[in-house]
Protein backbone atom coordinates (compact mmCIF):
# COMPACT_ATOMS: atom_id res chain seq x y z
CA UNK A 1 0.00 0.00 0.00
CA UNK A 2 1.37 3.44 -0.95
CA UNK A 3 2.91 5.64 1.73
CA UNK A 4 0.86 8.78 2.49
CA UNK A 5 2.17 12.00 4.02
CA UNK A 6 0.34 14.72 5.93
CA UNK A 7 1.32 18.24 7.06
CA UNK A 8 2.68 18.60 10.62
CA UNK A 9 0.32 19.54 13.44
CA UNK A 10 0.51 23.08 14.79
CA UNK A 11 -2.88 23.50 16.54
CA UNK A 12 -4.09 20.66 18.77
CA UNK A 13 -7.00 20.88 21.22
CA UNK A 14 -8.02 18.61 24.11
CA UNK A 15 -11.57 19.37 25.22
CA UNK A 16 -13.89 18.09 27.92
CA UNK A 17 -17.21 18.88 29.50
CA UNK A 18 -19.21 18.74 26.28
CA UNK A 19 -21.52 16.83 28.59
CA UNK A 20 -21.26 18.50 31.98
CA UNK A 21 -21.78 15.37 34.08
CA UNK A 22 -19.08 13.26 32.36
CA UNK A 23 -16.41 14.06 34.88
CA UNK A 24 -13.21 12.38 33.68
CA UNK A 25 -12.84 14.81 30.79
CA UNK A 26 -13.93 17.76 32.94
CA UNK A 27 -11.29 17.08 35.59
CA UNK A 28 -8.58 16.14 33.11
CA UNK A 29 -8.99 19.44 31.24
CA UNK A 30 -9.25 21.39 34.48
CA UNK A 31 -6.01 19.77 35.64
CA UNK A 32 -4.30 20.76 32.38
CA UNK A 33 -5.52 24.33 32.87
CA UNK A 34 -4.57 24.39 36.56
CA UNK A 35 -0.99 23.48 35.67
CA UNK A 36 -0.97 25.71 32.57
CA UNK A 37 -0.20 22.74 30.34
CA UNK A 38 0.25 24.37 26.95
CA UNK A 39 3.35 22.52 25.84
CA UNK A 40 3.93 18.76 25.60
CA UNK A 41 7.33 18.07 24.08
CA UNK A 42 7.56 20.27 21.00
CA UNK A 43 3.78 20.43 20.69
CA UNK A 44 1.68 23.45 21.62
CA UNK A 45 -1.78 22.44 22.81
CA UNK A 46 -4.95 24.15 23.98
CA UNK A 47 -7.46 22.80 26.50
CA UNK A 48 -11.11 23.83 26.42
CA UNK A 49 -14.12 23.21 28.67
CA UNK A 50 -16.94 23.13 26.16
CA UNK A 51 -20.09 23.62 28.24
CA UNK A 52 -19.33 25.58 31.45
CA UNK A 53 -22.97 26.05 32.59
CA UNK A 54 -23.67 22.30 32.33
CA UNK A 55 -20.38 21.54 34.12
CA UNK A 56 -21.34 23.90 36.94
CA UNK A 57 -24.77 22.27 37.21
CA UNK A 58 -23.33 18.74 36.74
CA UNK A 59 -25.88 18.09 34.01
CA UNK A 60 -25.47 16.58 30.56
CA UNK A 61 -26.74 19.83 29.03
CA UNK A 62 -28.91 22.83 29.90
CA UNK A 63 -31.22 23.18 26.87
CA UNK A 64 -29.97 20.90 24.08
CA UNK A 65 -27.30 18.23 23.71
CA UNK A 66 -24.21 20.25 22.72
CA UNK A 67 -22.69 17.21 21.01
CA UNK A 68 -25.53 17.26 18.48
CA UNK A 69 -25.14 20.94 17.51
CA UNK A 70 -22.27 20.93 15.00
CA UNK A 71 -23.91 19.98 11.70
CA UNK A 72 -23.39 22.46 8.87
CA UNK A 73 -27.11 23.26 8.98
CA UNK A 74 -27.10 24.16 12.69
CA UNK A 75 -23.82 26.10 12.51
CA UNK A 76 -25.15 28.19 9.62
CA UNK A 77 -28.55 28.82 11.21
CA UNK A 78 -29.23 32.34 12.44
CA UNK A 79 -29.32 32.69 16.21
CA UNK A 80 -32.34 34.28 17.87
CA UNK A 81 -33.36 35.14 21.41
CA UNK A 82 -35.06 31.74 21.55
CA UNK A 83 -31.98 29.77 20.47
CA UNK A 84 -30.87 27.09 22.97
CA UNK A 85 -27.79 28.02 25.00
CA UNK A 86 -25.89 25.04 23.60
CA UNK A 87 -26.52 26.14 20.03
CA UNK A 88 -25.07 29.55 20.93
CA UNK A 89 -22.08 27.81 22.47
CA UNK A 90 -21.66 25.68 19.34
CA UNK A 91 -21.40 28.85 17.26
CA UNK A 92 -18.80 30.21 19.72
CA UNK A 93 -16.75 27.01 19.60
CA UNK A 94 -16.98 26.89 15.82
CA UNK A 95 -15.58 30.43 15.65
CA UNK A 96 -12.87 29.58 18.21
CA UNK A 97 -11.79 26.21 16.82
CA UNK A 98 -12.98 26.31 13.19
CA UNK A 99 -14.74 27.36 11.20
CA UNK A 100 -15.69 23.78 10.40
CA UNK A 101 -14.41 22.68 7.02
CA UNK A 102 -12.03 25.61 6.63
CA UNK A 103 -8.24 25.78 6.43
CA UNK A 104 -8.30 27.88 9.61
CA UNK A 105 -9.76 25.02 11.67
CA UNK A 106 -7.54 23.44 14.30
CA UNK A 107 -5.49 20.50 13.06
CA UNK A 108 -6.77 17.99 15.60
CA UNK A 109 -9.42 17.98 18.32
CA UNK A 110 -9.74 15.20 20.89
CA UNK A 111 -13.00 15.47 22.87
CA UNK A 112 -13.31 13.51 26.12
CA UNK A 113 -16.41 11.58 27.17
CA UNK A 114 -17.65 9.02 29.68
CA UNK A 115 -20.30 6.38 29.27
CA UNK A 116 -22.24 4.38 31.85
CA UNK A 117 -21.87 1.38 29.52
CA UNK A 118 -19.16 -1.24 29.98
CA UNK A 119 -17.22 -0.18 26.87
CA UNK A 120 -13.69 0.27 28.17
CA UNK A 121 -11.64 2.66 26.04
CA UNK A 122 -13.08 3.67 22.66
CA UNK A 123 -12.18 6.06 19.88
CA UNK A 124 -15.29 7.37 18.09
CA UNK A 125 -14.81 8.73 14.57
CA UNK A 126 -17.31 10.12 12.08
CA UNK A 127 -15.48 8.96 8.95
CA UNK A 128 -12.50 6.81 8.04
CA UNK A 129 -9.80 9.33 8.92
CA UNK A 130 -6.27 7.93 8.60
CA UNK A 131 -4.77 10.20 11.26
CA UNK A 132 -7.39 9.25 13.85
CA UNK A 133 -7.04 5.55 13.02
CA UNK A 134 -3.26 5.63 13.26
CA UNK A 135 -3.48 7.36 16.65
CA UNK A 136 -5.96 4.71 17.85
CA UNK A 137 -3.67 1.96 16.54
CA UNK A 138 -0.75 3.50 18.45
CA UNK A 139 -2.80 3.76 21.67
CA UNK A 140 -3.84 0.12 21.23
CA UNK A 141 -0.18 -0.89 21.12
CA UNK A 142 0.64 1.14 24.23
CA UNK A 143 -2.33 0.01 26.36
CA UNK A 144 -2.68 -3.77 25.87
CA UNK A 145 -4.35 -4.23 29.26
CA UNK A 146 -7.16 -1.84 28.27
CA UNK A 147 -8.49 -3.07 24.90
CA UNK A 148 -8.98 -0.03 22.66
CA UNK A 149 -11.79 -0.16 20.14
CA UNK A 150 -12.71 2.15 17.29
CA UNK A 151 -16.35 3.02 16.52
CA UNK A 152 -17.09 4.38 13.06
CA UNK A 153 -20.36 6.34 12.80
CA UNK A 154 -20.10 6.79 9.00
CA UNK A 155 -21.53 10.29 8.65
CA UNK A 156 -20.42 12.97 6.22
CA UNK A 157 -18.49 16.03 7.35
CA UNK A 158 -21.51 18.27 6.79
CA UNK A 159 -23.83 16.00 8.79
CA UNK A 160 -21.33 15.19 11.56
CA UNK A 161 -22.86 16.61 14.74
CA UNK A 162 -20.11 16.34 17.36
CA UNK A 163 -17.69 19.06 18.45
CA UNK A 164 -14.62 17.20 17.15
CA UNK A 165 -16.01 17.46 13.60
CA UNK A 166 -15.01 21.14 13.64
CA UNK A 167 -11.31 20.20 13.36
CA UNK A 168 -9.43 18.97 10.30
CA UNK A 169 -8.95 15.70 12.17
CA UNK A 170 -11.03 14.84 15.20
CA UNK A 171 -12.31 12.05 17.40
CA UNK A 172 -13.89 11.42 20.76
CA UNK A 173 -12.30 9.28 23.44
CA UNK A 174 -15.09 7.49 25.30
CA UNK A 175 -14.30 5.63 28.53
CA UNK A 176 -16.56 3.61 30.79
CA UNK A 177 -18.24 2.35 32.79
CA UNK A 178 -18.57 5.41 34.97
CA UNK A 179 -21.83 6.79 36.41
CA UNK A 180 -22.62 10.31 35.30
CA UNK A 181 -21.79 12.83 38.01
CA UNK A 182 -19.19 10.45 39.47
CA UNK A 183 -15.39 10.36 39.09
CA UNK A 184 -13.60 6.99 39.18
CA UNK A 185 -9.81 6.94 39.45
CA UNK A 186 -9.39 3.88 37.20
CA UNK A 187 -11.51 5.41 34.43
CA UNK A 188 -9.83 8.81 34.79
CA UNK A 189 -6.38 7.21 34.61
CA UNK A 190 -7.34 5.19 31.55
CA UNK A 191 -8.48 8.36 29.80
CA UNK A 192 -5.37 10.30 30.84
CA UNK A 193 -3.08 7.55 29.57
CA UNK A 194 -4.89 7.53 26.22
CA UNK A 195 -4.55 11.33 25.94
CA UNK A 196 -0.85 11.14 26.88
CA UNK A 197 -0.21 8.53 24.17
CA UNK A 198 -2.18 10.61 21.66
CA UNK A 199 0.05 13.63 22.30
CA UNK A 200 3.10 11.36 22.24
CA UNK A 201 2.08 10.09 18.78
CA UNK A 202 1.62 13.66 17.47
CA UNK A 203 5.03 14.69 18.81
CA UNK A 204 6.67 11.71 17.14
CA UNK A 205 4.81 12.46 13.90
CA UNK A 206 5.94 16.10 13.97
CA UNK A 207 9.52 14.95 14.63
CA UNK A 208 9.49 12.99 11.37
CA UNK A 209 8.68 9.48 12.52
CA UNK A 210 7.04 7.11 10.06
CA UNK A 211 4.20 4.84 11.18
CA UNK A 212 3.64 1.45 9.65
CA UNK A 213 0.31 0.51 8.16
CA UNK A 214 -1.60 -2.69 8.78
CA UNK A 215 -5.02 -4.15 9.36
CA UNK A 216 -7.30 -2.76 12.04
CA UNK A 217 -10.76 -3.81 13.22
CA UNK A 218 -13.36 -1.06 13.28
CA UNK A 219 -16.89 -1.31 14.67
CA UNK A 220 -19.14 0.25 12.03
CA UNK A 221 -22.50 1.48 13.32
CA UNK A 222 -25.41 -0.27 11.62
CA UNK A 223 -28.56 0.57 13.60
CA UNK A 224 -30.00 1.33 17.02
CA UNK A 225 -32.47 -0.67 19.10
CA UNK A 226 -35.06 0.88 21.45
CA UNK A 227 -36.47 -0.62 24.62
CA UNK A 228 -39.86 -2.36 24.42
CA UNK A 229 -42.50 0.25 25.18
CA UNK A 230 -46.21 0.50 25.86
CA UNK A 231 -47.71 1.52 22.50
CA UNK A 232 -50.12 3.97 24.11
CA UNK A 233 -48.00 5.66 26.81
CA UNK A 234 -44.52 5.10 25.41
CA UNK A 235 -43.33 3.93 28.82
CA UNK A 236 -40.77 1.14 29.09
CA UNK A 237 -42.18 -2.34 29.67
CA UNK A 238 -38.81 -4.12 29.84
CA UNK A 239 -35.17 -3.61 30.84
CA UNK A 240 -31.95 -4.82 29.27
CA UNK A 241 -31.60 -8.55 29.96
CA UNK A 242 -28.97 -9.51 32.57
CA UNK A 243 -27.21 -11.71 29.98
CA UNK A 244 -26.76 -8.72 27.66
CA UNK A 245 -25.96 -6.12 30.34
CA UNK A 246 -22.24 -5.21 30.48
CA UNK A 247 -21.45 -7.32 27.40
CA UNK A 248 -20.62 -4.50 25.01
CA UNK A 249 -18.83 -5.67 21.84
CA UNK A 250 -19.70 -9.34 22.47
CA UNK A 251 -21.24 -10.84 19.32
CA UNK A 252 -25.04 -10.89 19.54
CA UNK A 253 -26.52 -13.96 17.89
CA UNK A 254 -30.04 -14.85 16.77
CA UNK A 255 -32.03 -16.05 19.78
CA UNK A 256 -29.86 -14.41 22.43
CA UNK A 257 -31.84 -12.69 25.23
CA UNK A 258 -31.80 -8.88 24.98
CA UNK A 259 -34.68 -7.67 27.18
CA UNK A 260 -36.53 -8.89 30.26
CA UNK A 261 -40.05 -7.58 30.70
CA UNK A 262 -41.27 -6.33 34.05
CA UNK A 263 -43.48 -9.44 34.21
CA UNK A 264 -40.43 -11.68 33.82
CA UNK A 265 -40.73 -12.59 30.13
CA UNK A 266 -37.61 -12.68 27.95
CA UNK A 267 -37.36 -10.93 24.58
CA UNK A 268 -34.86 -12.62 22.26
CA UNK A 269 -32.82 -11.11 19.46
CA UNK A 270 -34.12 -11.86 15.98
CA UNK A 271 -31.69 -10.04 13.67
CA UNK A 272 -28.39 -10.81 11.98
CA UNK A 273 -25.24 -11.33 14.02
CA UNK A 274 -23.91 -7.93 15.09
CA UNK A 275 -21.96 -6.37 17.95
CA UNK A 276 -23.85 -4.34 20.60
CA UNK A 277 -22.35 -1.25 22.22
CA UNK A 278 -23.55 1.61 24.42
CA UNK A 279 -25.68 -1.03 26.13
CA UNK A 280 -28.10 0.61 28.58
CA UNK A 281 -26.33 4.00 28.40
CA UNK A 282 -28.04 6.29 30.89
CA UNK A 283 -28.11 9.34 28.60
CA UNK A 284 -29.73 7.41 25.74
CA UNK A 285 -33.04 6.73 27.47
CA UNK A 286 -34.27 10.11 26.22
CA UNK A 287 -33.01 9.27 22.73
CA UNK A 288 -34.97 5.98 22.78
CA UNK A 289 -31.86 3.85 22.36
CA UNK A 290 -31.25 0.72 24.44
CA UNK A 291 -28.10 -0.13 22.48
CA UNK A 292 -26.42 0.32 19.13
CA UNK A 293 -25.44 -2.51 16.81
CA UNK A 294 -22.33 -2.67 14.66
CA UNK A 295 -20.52 -4.78 12.12
CA UNK A 296 -16.79 -5.36 12.59
CA UNK A 297 -14.99 -4.90 9.27
CA UNK A 298 -11.22 -4.77 8.89
CA UNK A 299 -9.67 -1.56 7.56
CA UNK A 300 -6.21 -1.65 5.99
CA UNK A 301 -4.16 1.41 6.92
CA UNK A 302 -1.35 2.69 4.68
CA UNK A 303 1.96 3.75 6.25
CA UNK A 304 2.06 7.48 6.98
CA UNK A 305 4.54 10.18 7.90
CA UNK A 306 4.89 13.95 7.99
CA UNK A 307 5.02 15.78 4.67
CA UNK A 308 8.44 17.35 4.20
CA UNK A 309 8.66 21.07 3.51
CA UNK A 310 9.57 21.34 -0.17
CA UNK A 311 10.71 24.98 0.04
Amino acid sequence: MDHISFPPFSRVVISGGTHGNELSGVYLVQEMQRHNVAQVGSLSISSVLNNPPAIHACRRYMDKDLNRCFTDALLSAALTDASPSELRRAHELNALLGPKGSERAVDLLCDLHNTTSNMGLCFIIDSIDLISLHIAKYVQSKMPSAPTRVIHLDVSKSEAYSVDSVAKHGFSIEVGPQPHGVLRADIYNMMKEAVDHTLEWINRFNAGASFEGGDMEVFGHEKSVDYPRDPETGQLVAAVHPELQDNDFKLLQHGDPIFMSFTGDTVNYEGEELYPFFINECAYYEKKIAFHLAKRPTVTLPPISMKKDEN
